[in-house]
């Protein structure tokens, strides 16, 4: 398997109580998502996933080519196009002309982002069950006046970071 080199601001990701139990739980779920679409659960995928589930937060191609050297960015690149494509992983679009990755929702936990418009970072955020409720309920009332069913729902929060906003 490739070497991961953790990033200096991973932590470990918060759907991640026991993380050995956690991790070969994940993998398998991963794996059984790749069988549905026919791909292999390669070493390479199996290292995007492990570092996805270690940082944090969502990451950019950079972080994760910086992060797992012995990936080339190509390589990189295809195994986040297979890992999407299979509902695996989620890509983030962020206020930078750089998109980042983050593991999909049903295998972490619903969440939403903040993105600075200044230095690219996005930073995931998990609001109260009252946030939550309040958010759900504006949902109801936005699509119903559609006709609209909603399946889910993101909010991105656009600003400064706290680090953009100290300089």
């Amino acid at each position: 398997m490739p070497v991961v080199r953790q990033p200096q601001s991973a932590t470990k990701h918060r759907a991640a109580p026991h993380a050995q139990d956690s991790i070969e739980n994940l993998h398998e779920l991963v794996a059984i998502h790749l069988q549905r679409t026919d791909l292999r659960y390669t070493a390479g995928r199996q290292a995007v996933i492990e570092l996805l589930a270690s940082f944090g937060r969502p990451m950019s191609i950079s972080d994760i080519s910086g992060a797992i050297p012995d990936v080339p960015r190509s390589s990189a690149y295809r195994h986040l196009s297979d890992l999407e494509k299979a509902g695996v992983v989620r890509r983030i679009a962020a206020s930078d002309e750089f998109a980042r990755f983050e593991l999909a929702e049903d295998l972490t936990h619903h969440h939403h982002h903040l993105h600075c418009s200044l230095c690219g970072k996005v930073i995931d955020v998990t609001p109260s069950p009252a946030f939550e409720r309040t958010v759900m309920s504006m949902v109801q009332e936005l699509t119903v006046q559609q006709g609209f069913e909603p399946l889910s729902h993101a909010l991105d929060v656009i600003g400064h970071c706290a680090a953009c906003q100290a300089t």
